[in-house]
């Protein structure tokens, strides 16, 4: 049988990852994720179970109605209530799909539904059958199938191609089969179902033994020419396979598995950013392809040869997944060579004895943090110059909050000039008043990244930790100030990173003007 190079993207992320404890969406939430799913370039987007709610088929009809280009699908059971449901839900959609599922293996078989093996053939056909008279595109689950004797497995899936079911989709669905095992299931099904090439087959995997993408793929070099995930593999239990590895995985060994998809895939990070706003489920640091570390080396043998030759350590570009640039990022376990060039990408020209030196002290201070940013590099060579290292500092402020109206905030600074300012602020709560206040103060504009408190020790009187990200001039920078007070942490924090900038601007305004150092900047530094 001859099998096309193209897999097809089926995304669940709207069904099946907000199943997910925690992930549940409202309408307009799975509306942005729906839209951002069709910029991505997803073949099909099963956009909910419009039986399970009212609010759930309102979703699934809003999506159908107002997303183009990829096909909708809804979920049913094989109940003509349920299908009918599905179908008026996808009627506004261009391109709509039916998907209906049914068990087979023998523990639902006897344990869920109590159901013969006869009945469950009439039931998947009559599902199938009810399904075609709605929809011409009707894709067929036997939900366990992992799990399924091989030759019943065979006996409902040839029943329902005959019936008209257009996708045959083989569910791993408590993540329990290995790659070997799963191979042999979509061998079995192309050698004993007659008319399987009426039918594309399709793959559905859960990540309980972390094998959903590899069994995904193990299916794709078997056959399968779609593919059922989530972005940030977000789903039931342990979740699904995550679409952006299954994708960034047939695109980088496209020569082995022979195939493509039709993904964009530099959406892939940005979409990813998306759900995880929206789920609040954060994506791990060391997750593959979307995670902070995914493009990030610390260690001084890996950052040597990145600077050789990114090739030697990454086996993607970082822009082929919508990020715009590797990360050296700076720790204990980093090396001269990195620390060098980080140096120079921020302005700095120092002689090799001064180098030395400033190498020494990173090294110091990188046994005690774990992460060093721009702003603690040019602390260290600004240090080593001799410049005073804290321009600005909290004299006194001031607080009012009231419940339902902005905070303000009235606070003091002192410059080591012998100026002291005052400043008014007012926002959304005392952090954000504060802020408002130190960048009036300071007439410094910075974008805010994120600001973290975690309690450092127990009790009422908890010492907490202020955490500050930050960006101004392309450059990221960090602040951590400690306190037990929540505001005057938060703003000790901010000016740690306001005295950096400043300090920065002084040397850079000392510096003889190079024309190459923009560039170099702009080329070689990384947001840490």
């Amino acid at each position: 049988m001859g099998i096309d190079d193209r897999v097809l993207i089926f995304d669940t992320t709207l069904r099946d990852g907000e199943q997910s404890p925690g992930c549940s969406m409202t309408q307009p939430e799975k509306l942005r994720v729906a839209k951002a799913l069709a910029e991505l370039g997803v073949d099909v987007i099963e956009a909910g179970f419009p039986a399970a709610s009212k609010g759930d088929f309102e979703s699934v009809n809003a999506v159908a109605r107002e997303v183009r280009g990829p096909i909708i699908a809804a979920l049913a059971r094989c109940a003509r209530e349920d299908i009918e449901i599905a179908a008026k839900a996808i009627a506004p959609a261009a391109h709509g799909r039916l998907h209906v599922f049914l068990a087979t293996s023998a523990i639902h078989r006897e344990f869920k539904l109590g159901m013969a093996r006869e009945e469950i053939v009439r039931r998947a056909v009559q599902g199938v059958r009810w399904a075609r008279e709605h929809c011409a595109d009707v894709e067929f689950s036997p939900e366990d199938a992992s799990r399924t004797e091989l030759d019943f497995l065979a006996e409902v899936v040839e029943a329902v191609i005959e019936a008209g079911a257009t996708t045959i989709n083989i569910p791993d669905t408590v993540g329990y089969t290995v790659p070997d095992e799963f191979a042999e299931v979509f061998r079995y099904l192309r050698r004993n179902v007659r008319g399987i090439e009426k039918a594309r087959l399709s793959v559905h995997c859960h990540d309980d033994l972390g094998l959903a993408v590899a069994n995904s793929l193990t299916a794709v070099a078997n056959g399968a020419r779609q593919v059922e995930c989530t972005i940030n593999g977000i789903g039931e239990r342990a979740g699904n396979c995550a679409l952006e590895e299954v994708v960034m995985a047939l695109k980088t060994r496209e020569s082995h598995f022979k195939c493509r998809t039709n993904i964009n895939t530099t959406r892939l990070y940005p979409t990813s950013r998306l759900v995880s706003s929206i789920t609040g489920v954060a994506v791990p640091r060391n997750k593959a392809i979307v995670g902070e570390n995914a493009f990030a080396h610390e260690s001084g043998i890996h950052q040597h040869g990145m600077l050789k030759n990114a090739q030697t350590y990454e086996i993607m570009r970082p822009e082929d997944v919508g990020l715009l640039r590797s990360s050296l990022v700076l720790g204990k376990h980093s090396g001269r060579h990195a620390f060098r060039e980080r140096v120079r990408s921020l302005g700095f020209e120092l002689e090799e004895a001064e180098l030395n030196r400033v190498f020494e002290g990173f090294k110091a201070l990188a046994d005690r943090k774990k992460e060093l940013f721009d702003g603690d590099i040019e602390a260290l060579v600004l240090n080593a110059e001799g410049h005073e290292s804290s321009p600005w500092s909290l004299a006194a402020f001031e607080v009012s909050s009231r419940f339902g109206e902005d905070a303000q905030v009235t606070l003091t600074l002192r410059h080591t000039d012998g100026r002291e300012v005052s400043a008014n602020g007012r926002g959304d709560g005392p952090i954000d008043a504060a802020f408002k206040a130190v960048e009036t103060a300071t007439a410094l504009t910075l974008r805010f990244r994120k600001f973290e408190v975690r309690a450092l020790t127990v009790g009422e009187d908890a010492q907490a930790e202020a955490v500050i990200n930050v960006e101004h001039g392309n450059r990221s920078y960090r602040g951590v100030a400690v306190s037990t007070n929540i505001v005057e942490g938060g703003v000790n924090a901010l000016l740690e990173v306001i005295n950096r900038i400043e300090l920065a601007q002084r040397n850079a305004s000392r510096q003889p003007a190079n024309a190459d150092r923009d560039a170099i900047a702009g080329a070689a530094n990384p947001a840490a």
